[in-house]
């Protein structure tokens, strides 16, 4: 028996997405609850893998669709566009993973010229007819024959403004009679075909669609923004249509259980009377509230409450839903978990949990990292003087300043040359993609909450105001004019409150966030709701949590606000930083001393310099961990650039064959000493452990500073816990040289200041380093992978060089889901931190193992750590709290 490909609704349930996408298994399990659902069949997301390899519909899929709509047909007791009383069908794609907006849906699948002359008598209704037919020919000539939207609605508008109307529900029957016409004319024109007048075939015509569809730019570009695999596929859900448009009575909406911006209860959502479902979610009209519909039709407001009270008590979460009223009956088209705001994914879990609806490790699950973020980024000051446009809906919070364009286009274009920019439309579509990924805001004048833009935005973590209506955008003329006067142009700033649905002219300040100011210490959880959401989350993370959570701190400052944030020590202390600035100089005599005497001059004038740093820090994190890596930089960031060098002494030379001054003497020994160092490779040439063993006194140097410190922290009763860590070693021999030197001089400063504990560590960020961890671990007390410049000697490419140069690229071609800087590369570089991981421990049991590079802030990466089994992972100080998070969802997660 072969494949099958195709499921009645009853043959499914929710736990089913991966064959029956998102949309087709819900359709499934409210069918099964016993809720309003429009008869149909889903076909599987195996067909769509199938058409994707060979680029045709798999053997008996025909046959399948044949039978489920022959019995589709039974149950509807009428053919699928028979002319006195025609079957109509939606065909609209569903993956696994939500993807709104960005695959295709054709409604009215059936009509023709004739068939419409039937839905007109039987629905007793010819605008309503007309209406559907025109509705179809333009989604059809758009979806299936890839012709630009503009075409449709250009002659829309226009037929529109010849009528004098602004409405489309003031159109006439034949009004809408003629503008099928006109679309028909414009099909053929444009598309070298006739619309199609066999229903079958427009079934077809469209199943193939949506699966083409997976494939285009736009969604491809979604999945990558949002780490969504290509490999998924979409499955195609195949609809009796109901009918939203069929005048008073009927209309169409969308709603959320809770309101997904704020994540406040209650009912939230739009509703258009007499329109079909893609006029909400286009945002082409401005929609009444849910609320108003208790007004128009009570009975199906109460009968929607009802239900979707059932689905959220049924999913334990905020559904997403979708639904028609045809005359008075309402259908569920729709039910998903809903997108939601940062704001919103605390409120709601926190809220749920008290609710009983799910527990403290689901409440986790249930938020992510990456969420978190968004939540500690700046908000507008409230203090601030600002001048108010408009005030539209707030769709997705946050506050963002930038340039205004009017197109995606511009938009990219803009952003890559790093201008900050707003995208202003009167809606967006699918297309606008581009534009609202690069753009630190979105601003439309029509829509609400639940069209496009909106939802995009809220999946994205960009704010977002919706429905502005007070601003008449022009995107011809490049310009935006105020209702109450004034005119915005292309390229002036404007600030958008994603929360309150202000907008501003110019740049309004920003503060820190609340939830900034609470992990200072400086706002209690219990003064503010969304703070004690976020409070109790982080406090069930913190409590389960395996993993320990570092800062990346080089200086006093960063170390408190680490420790404030959560960090419980310093994984990583940059030593090669504290030696910028003044200090450089100092550097600069010691590389280039000719003699041991001057060499120890340079370390000597250095020495309380460091012993300074190293004191401050411990005193910052006292009572915790401080691993400190000894300076690791390529060389020439302290010496002057070779070309530069070598001209200014050329133009001297010439001035004193000239009679002018002689050449200067330190600038003549400085140019031998850099042609002497000068590396065409830097990052694979003088630096780390090498630096160390060619200039011994710089780590003795280092060491003795650190060890003093600690010393005289010890004496004034502190406690501090240096970790001394040797950088690039690949050899456990060239750790042994470093690792004795140190012993010498922490004997020293044990006779001198009093015995201090230490540990001597290495950092692992080379392949070699990996693969004989075990020999390593013999004289090492401690490892840190350095997983930025293990990706790079992994990957053997330079991270400066490459991100910019053929990434992108790479990223188009499918052989990077993501950059392996941003995010772990788990096959390659994650293998070797777990081979060096267990054969460290191999040889030295317990040995503590983290991980230092930024990786270590990465929500993905952390999860990948808890499961090899590090003992914590260290990042810069921001993103403390949210590895804090992943860290404790890492372990729910696996729990599950």
């Amino acid at each position: 028996m072969g494949t099958k490909f195709v499921y009645d609704f009853a043959e499914g349930d929710k736990d089913h997405k991966e064959l029956l996408g998102g949309k087709g298994a819900n359709l499934a399990e409210m069918t099964n609850i016993g809720l309003p659902v429009p008869p149909g069949f889903i076909i599987s997301t195996d067909a769509c893998r199938a058409f994707l390899v060979d680029g045709t519909l798999p053997d008996g899929l025909r046959a399948e669709v044949d039978e489920h709509l022959a019995r589709l047909e039974q149950t509807m007791g009428k053919r699928l566009g028979q002319s006195d009383d025609p079957l109509l069908v939606a065909v609209r794609s569903g993956a696994a993973v939500s993807m709104p907006g960005m695959m295709e849906t054709v409604l009215n699948v059936g009509l023709n010229d004739e068939s419409v002359v039937g839905l007109a008598r039987t629905a007793d209704d010819e605008r309503f007819a007309w209406d559907s037919y025109r509705r179809l020919v333009q989604m059809f000539g758009v979806t299936v024959l890839g012709i630009e939207g503009d075409v449709f609605s250009g002659a829309f508008d226009a037929l529109k403004q010849e009528r004098g109307v602004t409405e489309d529900p003031e159109l006439s029957a034949d009004d809408l009679r003629a503008l099928v016409a006109t679309y028909k004319a414009l099909v053929e024109q444009h598309a070298g075909r006739p619309f199609p007048q066999e229903p079958r075939e427009q079934l077809d015509l469209a199943v193939d669609a949506v699966f083409q569809s997976w494939n285009t730019d736009r969604a491809r570009l979604y999945r990558r923004q949002e780490r969504i695999s290509d490999d998924l596929g979409t499955a195609v859900n195949v609809v009796a249509m109901v009918f939203g448009n069929r005048g008073a009575g009927s209309g169409t909406g969308v709603a959320f259980t809770r309101d997904p911006a704020s994540g406040n209860q209650g009912v939230y959502g739009d509703y258009l009377e007499n329109a079909q479902g893609e006029d909400v979610v286009a945002g082409i009209r401005n929609t009444l509230t849910i609320a108003d519909l208790e007004r128009i039709d009570k009975t199906s407001y109460d009968e929607l409450l009802r239900i979707m009270a059932i689905l959220e008590k049924h999913y334990r979460d905020m559904c997403d839903i979708e639904f028609t009223i045809e005359r008075g009956k309402l259908w569920m088209l729709q039910t998903r978990v809903g997108k939601r705001t940062p704001e919103a994914a605390f409120r709601i879990a926190r809220h749920m949990i008290s609710e009983g609806l799910i527990d403290e490790d689901e409440g986790l699950r249930r938020v992510t990292g990456a969420q978190l973020a968004q939540l500690m980024f700046p908000r507008f000051d409230e203090a601030a003087e600002r001048t108010l446009l408009a005030t539209g809906m707030g769709a997705s919070p946050g506050a963002a300043v930038g340039k205004v364009v009017f197109d995606s286009a511009t938009a990219v274009e803009w952003a890559a040359r790093g201008e900050d920019v707003i995208l202003v439309r009167k809606e967006t579509n699918p297309d606008d993609l581009q534009g609202m990924v690069v753009a630190r805001g979105i601003l439309t004048s029509r829509g609400g909450k639940t069209s496009h833009a909106a939802v995009v935005a809220r999946g994205m973590g960009r704010t977002c105001v919706c429905g502005a209506e007070a601003l008449d955008v022009d995107v011809s003329a490049r310009s935006v004019q105020v209702r109450d006067g004034g005119v915005v142009n292309e390229g002036d700033v404007i600030s958008i409150d994603g929360t309150t649905g202000e907008v501003f002219a110019g740049e309004v300040p920003v503060s820190d966030s609340l939830i900034v100011q609470h992990f200072e210490g400086e706002v209690p959880a219990a003064s503010n709701d969304l703070v004690s959401a976020v409070a109790r989350v982080m406090e069930r993370a913190d409590s389960g949590r395996r993993l320990r959570v570092r800062a990346n701190a080089d200086t006093p400052e960063d170390a408190a606000r680490a420790r404030r944030f959560g960090a419980e020590g310093i994984g990583l202390c940059r030593t090669e930083h504290m030696f910028l600035g003044e200090r450089r100089q100092l550097v600069e005599d010691l590389i280039v001393a000719d003699n041991e005497t001057e060499q120890q001059a340079a370390l000597d004038a250095l020495l309380p310099l460091q012993r300074q740093d190293f004191t401050e820090i411990f005193e910052a994190m006292d009572g915790l961990p401080v691993t400190i890596r000894l300076i690791d930089p390529p060389l020439h960031e302290f010496l002057p650039d070779l070309t530069e060098l070598s001209v200014a002494v050329a133009l001297q030379e010439q001035r004193q064959q000239q009679g002018g001054d002689p050449v200067d003497d330190r600038d003549r020994v400085l140019l031998e000493h850099v042609r002497r160092l000068h590396e065409q490779n830097p990052m694979l040439g003088l630096r780390g452990v090498r630096l160390g063993i060619l200039i011994p006194g710089l780590f003795v140097m280092q060491a003795r500073a650190i060890l003093e410190a600690a010393a005289d922290r010890k004496a004034v009763g502190g406690d501090p816990r240096p970790e001394i860590m040797i950088p690039l070693v690949a050899s456990v021999r060239e750790f042994d040289v470093i690792r004795l030197k140190i012993a010498q001089v922490a004997a020293e400063v044990a006779e001198e200041r009093g015995a201090v504990d230490h540990l001597v560590g290495t950092m692992i960020e080379l392949p070699r380093a990996a693969i004989l961890a075990d020999h390593i671990a013999e004289s090492a007390d401690f490892f840190s992978f350095g997983t930025n410049d293990l990706t790079q000697m992994t990957w053997g490419f330079s991270r400066d060089d490459v991100e910019s140069s053929f990434f992108s690229t790479y990223l188009d071609n499918g052989i990077f889901d993501i950059s392996p800087f941003e995010s772990l590369d788990t096959q390659g570089v994650g293998e070797l931190v777990r081979i060096g991981t267990e054969k460290g421990r191999s040889a030295r049991p317990g040995l503590h193992v983290g991980v230092c590079g930024e990786h270590g802030g990465d929500p993905r990466s952390i999860h990948f750590f808890h499961g090899v089994g590090l003992d914590y992972v260290s990042c810069s100080p921001f993103r403390v709290p949210v590895a804090r998070l992943e860290a404790g969802r890492a372990v729910v997660s696996e729990q599950r």
